[in-house]
């Protein structure tokens, strides 16, 4: 679908170059002298790298439409997560690095949003949140503020996280899938 360059919001997937784009930023510019533009920052969906483009706002780009599914993960296989529709039980591959480090809170049974373009899985979107088993956690350090110290742990998928000093090993917690930071304890 072709759209003019002053239509463009972040979010859109945009096909430039022979690659697909994911707008991350959209600035219009008006220098004082010559036409306006539009200044787009966007992040190749397959390399992961970023560029910064400029249209003419009167310019057409092709905007892509992404097919979203809820698909259910059941396993890896070496550095490939496989993934189930639920609807027509269909099963795709994804490799480890397009998921990237959430990768390592997928559960069996998550129900995970992955995007697709012509039947290629593009990304992966987990849950916000997953509440984790903490394994180990390090001891409390007298004379410490509470406010504003927290201590390392252990993860029962091995990944260490920051956590605050009353949270003991043997505790499940939920942790941010984005950035795998302690959210709060989990309410079992």
């Amino acid at each position: 679908m072709k759209i003019n360059a002053i239509d463009i919001k972040p979010g859109n997937v945009l096909e430039h170059a022979g690659k697909l784009w994911l707008v991350m930023k959209r600035e219009l510019v008006q220098p004082g002298k010559g036409g306006a533009f539009a200044q787009v920052e966007m992040r190749d969906l397959r390399a992961g790298n970023k560029t910064i483009e400029r249209f003419r706002t009167q310019e057409t780009v092709e905007r892509v439409q992404l097919d979203e599914k809820e698909m259910q993960f059941l396993y890896f296989e070496g550095s490939q997560a496989t993934f189930m529709d639920n609807e027509s039980f269909e099963q795709i591959a994804v490799d480890r690095e397009m998921i990237g480090e959430p990768a390592d809170f997928l559960r069996d049974g998550m129900v995970c949003t992955v995007r697709l373009y012509e039947g290629a899985a593009l990304s992966v979107e987990l849950p916000q949140t997953v509440a984790m088993l903490l394994v180990e956690a390090d001891p409390v350090v007298k004379g410490q503020t509470a406010s504003s110290s927290y201590k390392p742990g252990k993860l029962e998928n091995g990944r260490r996280v920051m956590i605050p000093p009353h949270v003991e090993a043997g505790t499940r917690i939920v942790v941010n899938t984005s950035d795998g930071t302690y959210v709060e304890r989990a309410k079992d």
